[in-house]
Parts: C-alpha cells; structure tokens; sequence
C-alpha cells in the first residue's frame, strides 16, 4: 500500500512496506495556523496506536499530535523542528512528522480513506 490513510485527529500516515511515514493535514495546519514550536518524539520510542506523540504549537494554541499506529520511531523530520514553519507550507508531503515501524499492520483497518477524511473535514 502506498496511499494515505487519515486518523479523526487530522494526522495522515503513508505506509511503505512496515514503515509508515507520519504528518498532520492541510485541514489542521489551517486550523493551528502560523506553526512556530515542533516537538517530535525519539528514535527508538515505542507508542500505541491514539497515543500522543507529538506536539505543534502555533500562535493560536498548542496541539498534540497522536500516533495513527502502534509502532517504533525510526526517523523524525530534523527539518521541521529547525524550521517549525515548513509544516503550514508542506504539511502532507516534505513536512512530515516521523517514521514508525508498525507493530500491528492490521490497526490500519481503523483509518479512514481520504474519501472518508474529506467527509469528516466538510462537516
């Protein structure tokens, strides 16, 4: 599989083989609006799927991320943290939060397709 799935919480993942690359969507980087803090988690880190992991934090509000999966963090995106913004410019393509191996492949069942994402997002 290699397209996006989307959680409620407005994270996207795209799975590659067991690793699965992680972000946040359009639609939340509108609502946080201008992004100025990225708090991402450690390499090596293990997390359950709905689990907070992350934290963005904007000049309206702070905004934990939650993992989309259950996994281990193998990569985090060094490029945001130094450079918080790239997320509002980026945030489903370069701007991507963290890679995770997943622990159970099958927690992928419980994301919505991008259809489904969009129907939730137009209310």
């Amino acid at each position: 599989m290699n397209h996006k799935l989307f959680t409620k919480s407005h994270e996207w993942i795209e799975v590659i083989g067991k690793v699965g690359t992680v972000g946040i969507t359009q639609y939340a980087q509108r609502e946080l609006g201008a992004i100025v803090y990225v708090q991402l988690p450690k390499v090596g880190y293990h997390t359950k799927a709905g689990q907070e992991i992350s934290v963005l934090e904007s000049t309206k509000a702070a905004a934990d991320v939650y993992s989309p999966v259950s996994g281990k963090v193998v990569a985090v995106n060094e490029a945001v943290i130094k450079e918080p913004e790239l997320v509002n410019r980026f945030p489903e393509t370069s701007s991507w939060l963290f890679k995770i191996e997943l622990s159970n492949p099958k927690e992928l069942e419980d994301l919505l397709s991008l259809f489904d994402y969009e129907k939730l997002v137009a209310g």
